[in-house]
């Protein structure tokens, strides 16, 4: 038998280091937060947006001495997917994690939400991290990496008014396990985090949107026992804890982040 005494110590100060990770939705929120703790690890990091909101991300990881590059694009596109890879490996070399943090979040019922609504959330909530794992798996067969995508508490707690968003990240969810069970015997690990009601910029415009946002942010923070929201960097370190060789014996696992809301 052997001892787990040998293997004390054979892992790095850094985890991240010298290991390229792709970020997708990084310019803001537990993205960007998780961008910034690869970073801190000493990872390569490929920070992604829709938007050109990922640029800032990039310049404040080189700013303290990180590594990173900006591919700019949208994940519910093939074409887009395939220049984030293709960045990713002719400026690192290699792919050794993925997280698949890009998302939007629709609200409405089956009867109120719109056709278009539903379009767009697949396109960039399902079809995104279909293509985005699609396209990194050789990269990641070479390198026995690992993949994290973010789901939600929605993904196993039915909530009013998310039935688009529900399906969604239910879906994630669903296919992450999948690869999970496909991937293992090729030393791939997929691993899911599902985040609750966590504090953004986004967030903060939807409590905004809403008809009362007095009564819109009380309700959102009495959905979690704990009596809060969530922050942005709770989120990223679990990411960081999935992707990391220190839980290598994890796969097809769903790490719940909160505070008590699917208890």
């Amino acid at each position: 038998m052997v001892s787990y005494r040998k293997h004390k110590g054979v892992f790095p100060t850094k985890p991240c280091q010298n290991k390229t990770v792709i970020l997708t939705g990084a310019g803001a929120g537990m993205g960007q937060e998780a961008a910034f703790l690869f970073a801190s690890e000493g990872a390569n990091v490929v920070v992604n947006s829709l938007s050109a909101s990922a640029q800032k991300t990039c310049q404040e990881i080189r700013r303290s001495g990180g590594s990173a590059i900006f591919v700019q694009g949208d994940v519910g596109r093939e074409a887009d997917c395939q220049r984030i890879i293709q960045a990713a490996v002719e400026t690192f070399g290699q792919i050794d994690i993925l997280v698949n943090a890009a998302g939007v979040v629709p609200g409405g019922s089956v009867e109120t939400a719109s056709l278009e609504d539903w379009d767009a959330a697949m396109d960039t909530n399902v079809k995104g991290v279909f293509l985005m794992c699609r396209l990194a798996m050789p990269h990641l067969r070479q390198t026995k990496g690992s993949i994290v995508n973010i789901a939600s508490t929605v993904a196993i707690k039915g909530v009013a008014n998310r039935a688009i968003y529900s399906a969604t990240k239910g879906a994630v969810l669903s296919l992450s396990r999948s690869m999970a069970a496909e991937y293992v015997s090729e030393g791939i690990r997929v691993n899911c985090v599902s985040p609750g009601t966590v504090y953004s910029p986004s967030f903060q415009r939807r409590v905004d949107a809403s008809p009362d946002p007095e009564l819109a942010m009380r309700q959102f923070i009495a959905r979690q026992p704990m009596g809060r929201l969530g922050t942005a960097q709770e989120v990223a370190k679990a990411i960081v804890f999935a992707a990391g060789a220190e839980v290598g014996f994890m796969t097809g696992a769903n790490i719940v982040v909160d505070g008590g809301m699917t208890v």
